[in-house]
């Protein structure tokens, strides 16, 4: 086992930790409150993995839903992951097993985590990254558990811990920015959400917004490198 990899990861995902921790149990919460025990959340989390669309299945269930309504749904919320993942090809790939791992794990929370390149002297990047991916992973599990168990006890109100997740995005995004050597990206990518959000309203801005940032980053890409090695 690397322990400065694996000490280095854990002290990167303690925001995602508490994050994950209140979002998961909600989910355990709202899963007891349907009727399914802590196997079954443990299962979700484990197999699912799907932070949103865990929650989205929540209204499947005793809904008698096709298994291709399920799939398109799925892709519908998770399509961001696609934009994700183009970034990280030739990183899994040299991954091996890992790698196959490392794309089922990338959630939005993680994605932030790996694309930072302030590693110690010493530390192997890509065991470092999976350990973000693995951590991520169980905090995730854990809290799912938790809460499914606090469910059968104590009686639980969720409203307003959605917003849990929110705020974790935002306290990544911040440090990734504050770390960059070029704010481009991310003015990019903000300027992009305002007007894909202010076209496609709420429920249809993100895959458009994704899609922008991505082409605009692409015809700035040399730019953008220069601008960085400055």
């Amino acid at each position: 086992m690397k322990t400065k990899e694996l000490a280095y990861a854990f002290q990167k995902t303690i925001p995602v930790l508490l994050g994950y921790i209140v979002l998961g149990m909600a989910f355990g919460i709202l899963l007891n409150e349907a009727g399914y025990g802590v196997l079954w959340a443990f299962a979700i989390s484990t197999l699912v993995y799907a932070g949103s669309m865990q929650f989205a299945l929540l209204s499947f269930i005793g809904t008698p839903i096709s298994l291709l309504s399920t799939g398109i749904m799925t892709l519908s919320i998770n399509s961001r992951h696609i934009f994700y993942g183009l970034s990280f090809i030739e990183v899994f790939k040299k991954m091996k097993i890992k790698g196959i791992y490392m794309i089922f794990s990338l959630t939005d929370e993680t994605y932030p985590l790996l694309c930072m390149d302030d590693y110690p002297e010493g530390v192997n990047k890509e065991q470092y990254m999976f350990y973000i991916a693995l951590f991520n992973h169980l905090y995730w599990i854990t809290g799912s558990v938790i809460g499914n168990l606090v469910g059968n006890i104590v009686p639980f109100d969720t409203t307003g811990m959605d917003f849990a997740m929110t705020a974790l995005f935002v306290v990544i995004f911040l440090e990734q920015y504050l770390s960059a050597k070029s704010k481009l990206p991310a003015y990019i990518g903000i300027s992009s959400g305002i007007v894909c959000l202010l076209i496609f309203k709420t429920d249809s801005f993100l895959l458009p917004a994704l899609i922008q940032t991505v082409l605009i980053l692409l015809s700035c890409k040399q730019y953008i490198s220069e601008r960085s090695e400055q």
